[in-house]
């Protein structure tokens, strides 16, 4: 039987990250990945695609509205949808091969097929060739997450389908209807808009976005408004239903909306089925996630949880950063990871970023805050850009100063978030912010004038 020192269930970024900080730390490691492809659904049917699909939906849209404002007349820009589609393919196929040759380095064990827990210390590979029994002194459960269903909405593969069908339609949509106005359906919403679809957002709620700061949530309502999207809050969705010429949705209170696809998109749960948890005793909640400690052990002794299978946002980057502190806890007996400092990203137009509390948090919490908004409007770099549309807002302690939130709208917010983030990692108040010199003309003096703004005194505005 083959031995262990970990054994990682799940290839995600949050189990090959794991796996290799592991074998970096001298343990024999070992990943169980159904999937012949490594990377999970983030690197091969999420993350990666989508942001790929987006920045080519997005050249498309420049070329065809937006570059004329800069000298640039582009008489016509026609789309080739499957060369599109193939270099998504292309960025995806190089990472996972990217990440195999990181196993092969880092003298990683990898065992195709489906894992599961057998009993203490010994997992099962179950792969086309049959069970490998496999004894594990650490076992660390890093299977991710799926689609959530909706009741009386089945997806058929086709057109009814989750993020995984939207990233590959083989022809534009006429009209598109996303049923959810979360980050993963605005995201592909905005693709097949930009690339000729009419988009309808449907959305339970009386909000886009739900859980973001609700000052920026409102802003990107407008903005996507804008663009063209059709966007019903307040609609409650009864079914969907599909043939070979489209589908209809049925929502509560209103007529049928009848379209040619429909996406999916409310959420999505842990991949906690079929891994054996019984056998050692591991529980899950009402919403199938894995109760862990600070340090993610289960209550076995010798099972861990990361990432999306256990409480908190599912996110990759989050799942990362659990598996390694989960991994250097194991080896060195030091490790941690800061919930608060998790940033969260929509890779839309304008791209919308977020760390730390919102502002209904604080208030709910009862915490004293002060706030500071600098406009991008006001911000040399985005009118060279042509990018001014949203705002940075800094959310700080009105005692202390500490920053206890940033939540941007505008271009690049997701590379300007990670300042903000990494100044509340190292408790960083707005003044050392302000206090911090910003190259001119940058995007990022957006942050630092909104930090001046917490003490009414930005330059700018």
């Amino acid at each position: 039987m083959n031995s262990h020192d970990l054994v990682v269930i799940g290839a995600g970024p949050g189990g090959y990250t794991a796996a290799i900080r592991a074998a970096q730390l001298g343990l024999n490691v070992a990943v169980i990945e159904k999937e012949s492809a490594l990377g999970g659904t983030c690197l091969r049917v999420g993350c990666i695609p989508s942001k790929a699909l987006l920045e080519s939906s997005e050249k498309y849209w420049e070329a065809r509205e937006s570059l004329q404002a800069h000298g640039i007349k582009i008489t016509k820009a026609d789309l080739d949808l499957p060369t599109m589609l193939k270099r998504k393919e292309d960025i995806v196929g190089a990472l996972t091969r990217g990440v195999a040759g990181l196993f092969k380095k880092n003298k990683i064990t990898r065992y195709e097929g489906h894992g599961r827990i057998a009993g203490l210390g010994k997992v099962v590979a179950e792969g086309k060739e049959g069970p490998v029994e496999i004894e594990a002194k650490n076992i660390l459960i890093a299977t991710g997450s799926k689609s959530a269903d909706l009741p009386g909405v089945a997806p058929d593969g086709d057109r009814i389908g989750t993020s995984t069908e939207a990233l590959s339609y083989d022809k534009v949509p006429k009209h598109l209807v996303v049923i959810g106005a979360g980050y993963i359906g605005l995201e592909l919403g905005s693709v097949w808009l930009r690339l000729g679809s009419k988009v309808t957002v449907l959305e339970y709620l009386d909000r886009i976005l739900p859980g973001m700061d609700l000052e920026i949530a409102k802003e990107a309502h407008k903005v996507f408004r804008k663009q063209g999207f059709e966007i019903r809050l307040k609609c409650r969705v009864t079914g969907a239903r599909s043939d070979k010429k489209g589908a209809t949705v049925e929502c509560e209170g209103t007529e049928p909306i009848v379209c040619d696809r429909v996406l999916l998109s409310v959420g999505r749960i842990p991949n906690t089925e079929g891994l054996g948890l019984e056998s050692v005793g591991v529980q899950t909640d009402a919403k199938g996630r894995i109760a862990v400690d600070g340090h993610f052990q289960t209550n076995a002794p010798g099972v861990y949880a990361i990432g999306d299978v256990i409480p908190g946002p599912m996110l990759a980057h989050k799942a990362e950063e659990e598996g390694v502190a989960c991994v250097e806890h194991l080896v060195t007996g030091h490790g941690h990871v800061d919930m608060n400092c998790i940033p969260g990203v929509v890779y839309t137009h304008p791209e919308i970023a977020t760390v730390g509390k919102s502002e209904e948090e604080l208030q709910e919490g009862g915490i004293p805050y002060r706030k500071g908004l600098f406009p991008f409007m006001a911000n040399a770099r985005a009118r060279c850009l042509a990018n001014t549309e949203g705002k940075v807002k800094v959310l700080a302690h009105s005692l202390t100063d500490r920053v206890l939130g940033v939540h941007i709208i505008g271009p690049r917010a997701g590379d300007l978030i990670a300042e903000a983030a990494a100044a509340m990692a190292f408790g960083a108040s707005s003044e050392d912010i302000a206090r911090t010199c910003h190259a001119h003309p940058t995007l990022s003096e957006a942050l630092k004038e909104a930090a001046l703004a917490v003490d009414n005194r930005p330059i700018n505005i």
